[in-house]
């Protein structure tokens, strides 16, 4: 067995070199060599020789841009981005193009030919402030490569010494006393204090279902209204607004206080209300039924602000003429019984329902005899949660018009050229779908999003700057549509509630601020107002209400940058920055951070959301 083995491997050896010397060096025969079973298997097969190299790879050129992302501002130094190339068997010169830049910004572009380096020299020139993608593309005729830059167009907001006016508006907030509240504060205890937190001036209360406290003639019960505002004498400045919404069913055409009253002289209507000042301010009174009826925070807490109906441009069956005649009856009843009220007119909810507010205005301007203290007017941007958010933010501008008209209106009757405007009910969404006659709740989270803290700071802004002095939201214990924590259980779990909470401390009313000139690169989607506190400090608020998409319903919003100059004011020793924005903790609320105090210090929004610079 032994010889005949070495006897295989010979020969084999023999075949090996004569098909080499045969077939030459790059031909093999591979052989398996079963020798137990004496079988031997000759395969053919290429083997290393140059013949079987494989093909060298196409050529390529790979491109990378440093810094990987980059920043510009109008009217400052360009950015420079270096291009290097790696190049595969590519031997050309290279050409660099640059696609993606906005409308009015440029670019030098340096190409590298045939090195492997270039640059990109880029300037905002007049674009509007923009977040964008570039696709940087080099080639040499046949090979190309690419790479993505990210390139922000930043805005200049240059903050003035000068005062334009005073800035003095404060926040506040609304709540419904009705059925579904009775219970609201005693099954939250903790809810006193966060609404307290607000720091909310005259909460407004409005009466609503069995919140009217009369139920007949000589029937009484304040159950309801009071289970929400006895609470609310005990919060902030104790002096809420209580809103006259609606008078008791029976003084209606078929029992339904949406209809006409039964009285066109409004005598009836002006005793209830009357008997309501009683009630909280003079010690009670003693129903028909010969029941007495005091508010058991009497003689402690009184309510000194009254509201006289709400919304009579509504589906009240009020003429203006007739809201006239009510208001000069009502007032002098409530005087009557207690000479110190203040009263606060219209309440009207025309920007959403027509006659329009001329219709209501100039009647109540020509006609008004009774005291007047406020002009109330409300707010919300749509009526269906299927606007885009472009739409929604595109009515605040009107709204500041409406109330610089206002003015307007009111200063032909003297007795009226001094009395401020109030925004007593403001919200995103309406609770209708569709408007009024609707009759169905609206689904709409703008109302508690991070679009919210773009929009309410936008509207904040606005109002303000036109002369409002107040801005409610509504309501505060509700759905996230238009609420600030939860109507079931008082949990923050909404950025509507922070964005309220930091508007009032950033612009406390009173005192109130003096407002700066202000010039800004961009003001198509970013809102500035910058202020100086009667301590010298500096707050600038600065919003960002760009939308990602054109078609966005609650979408993200664009992010922006901000360059805010403040280097006409001098200098500052000290800092601080506070955003609120989608990545905001809801449960806890923002922290300020201290920032370098410099001349120029810069800012950047995500996506919606606000930004409160202070400066010290």
């Amino acid at each position: 067995m032994m010889l005949a083995h070495r006897r295989r491997i010979a020969g084999i050896a023999r075949l090996r070199r004569d098909s080499a010397h045969r077939y030459g060096p790059g031909f093999a025969i591979k052989v398996w060599a079963m020798v137990g079973a004496g079988i031997l298997v000759f395969v053919a097969g290429c083997g290393s020789g140059a013949s079987t190299s494989a093909p060298p790879p196409p050529p390529s050129l790979t491109l990378s841009v440093a810094p990987a992302a980059t920043l510009v501002f109008p009217g400052q130094a360009a950015a420079t981005v270096n291009v290097s190339l790696v190049r595969q068997g590519s031997t050309g010169n290279v050409t660099l193009s640059v696609q993606g830049l906005p409308a009015g910004a440029s670019v030098v572009i340096q190409s590298p030919g045939a090195s492997n380096a270039g640059s990109l020299t880029f300037s905002a020139g007049t674009a509007a402030a923009a977040a964008c993608s570039l696709l940087v593309t080099g080639t040499d005729g046949t090979t190309t490569g690419s790479a993505i830059l990210p390139l922000t167009i930043g805005a200049v907001v240059q903050i003035g010494s000068t005062k334009t006016g005073r800035f003095n508006e404060f926040m506040s907030d609304s709540l419904l006393p009705a059925d579904w509240d009775v219970d609201f504060f005693v099954q939250n205890p903790t809810a006193t204090q966060i609404l307290g937190d607000l720091s909310p001036q005259h909460i407004r209360l409005l009466e609503s279902l069995k919140g009217v406290p009369q139920m007949s003639a000589g029937s009484w019960d304040f159950t309801t209204l009071d289970a929400t505002t006895q609470p609310v004498l005990t919060i902030g400045d104790h002096s809420p607004e209580m809103e006259i919404s609606k008078g008791p069913a029976f003084l209606y055409v078929n029992g339904d206080n949406t209809q006409s009253f039964l009285d066109p002289t409004f005598q009836q209507f002006a005793t209830y209300s009357q008997n309501l000042v009683k009630y909280y301010n003079t010690g009670g009174f003693t129903s028909s039924d010969g029941v007495f009826h005091v508010s058991p925070s009497y003689p402690t807490y009184k309510i000194t602000w009254w509201g006289i109906y709400n919304e009579p441009d509504g589906n009240n069956n009020l003429t203006p003429q007739q809201y006239v005649q009510m208001y000069n009856t009502v007032v002098p009843a409530m005087q009557a019984a207690d000479p110190s009220l203040k009263f606060v007119a219209m309440e009207l909810g025309y920007n959403w329902w027509p006659p329009g507010a001329d219709e209501w205005v100039q009647p109540f301007v020509s006609g008004v005899n009774a005291r007047v203290d406020v002009m109330a007017i409300h707010y919300y941007s749509v009526w269906d949660p299927t606007f885009t958010d472009a739409q929604v933010f595109g009515t605040v501008p009107g709204f500041a018009t409406e109330v610089q008209n206002l003015y307007s209106e009111m200063a032909a009757n003297p007795a009226l050229a001094s009395v401020p405007v109030w925004v007593t009910e403001n919200n995103v969404d309406t609770d209708l779908v569709n408007g009024p006659g609707g009759g169905l709740l609206d689904v709409d989270p703008r109302g508690s999003s991070a679009f919210f803290a773009a929009w309410r700071p936008y509207m904040f802004s606005q109002l303000g700057k036109a002369g409002s002095q107040a801005l409610y939201h509504f309501t505060f214990n509700a759905i996230p549509q238009y609420g600030e924590v939860d109507q079931n259980n008082a949990s923050l779990l909404w950025l509507s509630y922070w964005v309220d909470y930091w508007l009032a401390r950033e612009f406390p009313s009173p005192p109130g601020a003096g407002l700066l000139a202000y010039t800004s690169s961009d003001t198509s989607d970013i809102e500035i107002l910058p202020v100086q506190n009667p301590d010298g400090s500096v707050t600038v608020m600065v919003v960002n209400y760009a939308a990602h998409a054109p078609g966005d319903v609650n979408g993200p919003g664009a992010p922006r940058t901000v360059q805010v100059d403040s280097s006409a004011l001098g200098n500052f020793s000290s800092a601080s920055l506070l955003v609120i924005d989608g990545s905001t903790d809801v449960t806890k609320g923002p922290t300020a951070s201290s920032v370098a105090a410099a001349p120029r210090i810069s800012i950047t929004l995500n996506g919606y959301g606000v930004a409160f610079l202070t400066l010290k």
